[in-house]
């Protein structure tokens, strides 16, 4: 029994020195936010459900409606996250994510009045924000002594990075000897076709795809010089289906991203990203989004919305297997940045018979950024700060498959070189 025993501890040894020392750290998460009323009746305690306590914390109230928090721990884990309900003293809370940590900004409604201390829970992780209510002189003056806080400024280059020469450069390289140096950038919808709506904020899905699309594109003519970027609108036209794809085979485009926004009727909790590309829609969720894109039919040729049909489909995924398998890869990196660096929830990878898709002879993906019909997805979605969190995101994707995509053309050109 005992020699069973110390051959299991080895195991077990041998196998902990395999893991890299930072996957033994465990993530400090996040998972909700919740408000109680004081026991002296003066005023709430919001407490901030940690399974770690964080490093540091830094609290400021720029306004009397609002109180800015950073909270830093590095990895700060907040995929799961419960936001509390809206109350008459609490309008809502926001989420933005910072290098090492999490801000988190509370939104008051009118005329009241608290100031604020932060303090551990001494019988657990949890970080507690004491708010004491004050009168409408006390607020002015602690106000005039606080600071806003930029969470922008807290988040390191969004672009910078280094090419890695000890990555490997194994990923297939399907395209033979062609350069992967033209994108054309789509900002769903536009002009007359608004896309998706919140009605009760007056948000439309074209405008908020315009605006991160178009920041996609300032980043990579910033960072990847060398990269055409093409756009199918920049202001708010109404572009066709079948144009869009078609602007990336008369380009001669090397990558085709279609940039979106989600929604679904009477269900405001869903949330998250998703990321398309084409084929055969394999869940209901990928149908219903292929539904609603190809309908923009409607709006060009009357009533009747596409549906490619399953044989249209399945010799597509036949003839371009080196298209898809790009695309597919493309759409897996943009999800991981969504999941890892910007801390949204991703709902995953996703084929579905988008047209616009179907139309553009290279690799492609369709983007959904989010959901309009979840309140406070929708308030991220249409903020610089939240827009330029995502088109970095997207960038990062792209930069990033540029760069694996680039090595393995050269280890290819250096093998034929040794072979010959």
């Amino acid at each position: 029994m005992k020699s069973k025993f110390l051959a299991l501890l080895l195991l077990c040894s041998s196998i902990l020195l395999l893991i890299p020392a930072e996957s033994l750290i465990a993530q400090t998460e996040l998972n909700r936010i919740s408000i109680s009323e004081r026991s002296d009746g003066k005023g709430f305690v919001v407490r901030n459900h940690l399974s770690d306590m964080v490093d540091s914390v830094k609290v400021e109230q720029p306004s009397s409606d609002r109180i800015q928090m950073l909270l830093f721990a590095q990895d700060l884990d907040t995929l799961n996250f419960q936001y509390p309900p809206e109350t008459n003293t609490f309008n809502h809370f926001d989420l933005y994510p910072v290098d090492d940590g999490m801000g988190v900004e509370i939104s008051l409604r009118a005329e009241s009045y608290f100031k604020t201390k932060a303090y551990p829970d001494q019988n657990g992780n949890d970080l507690l924000l004491a708010m004491e209510t004050i009168s409408s002189s006390e607020i002015d003056e602690i106000t005039a002594n606080s600071s806003e806080i930029d969470f922008t400024s807290y988040i390191a280059d969004l672009h910078g990075f280094e090419d890695d020469e000890e990555a490997d450069n194994s990923f297939l390289r399907i395209r033979d000897n062609q350069e992967f140096n033209v994108i054309i950038l789509d900002a769903g919808h536009g002009g007359h076709d608004p896309g998706t709506q919140n009605r009760s904020k007056r948000l439309y899905e074209k405008d908020i795809a315009l605006a991160v699309t178009l920041k996609v594109g300032e980043y990579i003519r910033e960072h990847i010089p060398e990269m055409e970027v093409v756009y199918t609108r920049t202001d708010d036209t109404f572009v066709p289906l079948s144009e869009r794809g078609l602007t990336a085979t008369r380009n001669k485009g090397d990558l085709f991203v279609s940039i979106h926004v989600n929604s679904v009727v009477n269900s405001p909790s869903a949330h998250g990203t998703e990321t398309f590309f084409l084929g055969l829609a394999r869940s209901k969720s990928a149908l219903e989004v292929m539904k609603r894109e190809n309908s923009v039919v409607d709006l060009e040729n009357g009533p009747g919305s596409l549906d490619l049909s399953e044989e249209e489909l399945l010799v597509y995924e036949l003839t371009n297997t080196g298209n898809l398998a790009i695309s597919e890869r493309i759409a897996s990196m943009v999800e991981d940045q969504f999941k890892n660096r910007a801390q949204r929830r991703s709902r995953g990878v996703k084929q579905a018979g988008l047209e616009a898709l179907w139309h553009a002879s290279t690799p492609a993906v369709l983007i959904e950024l989010g959901f309009l019909s979840n309140p406070s997805e929708a308030r991220f979605l249409n903020s610089d700060y939240g827009q330029t969190i995502m088109a970095s995101a997207i960038f990062r994707a792209i930069r990033d498959f540029k760069l694996e995509y680039d090595r393995s053309i050269k280890a290819n050109g250096e093998r034929q070189a040794s072979n010959e």
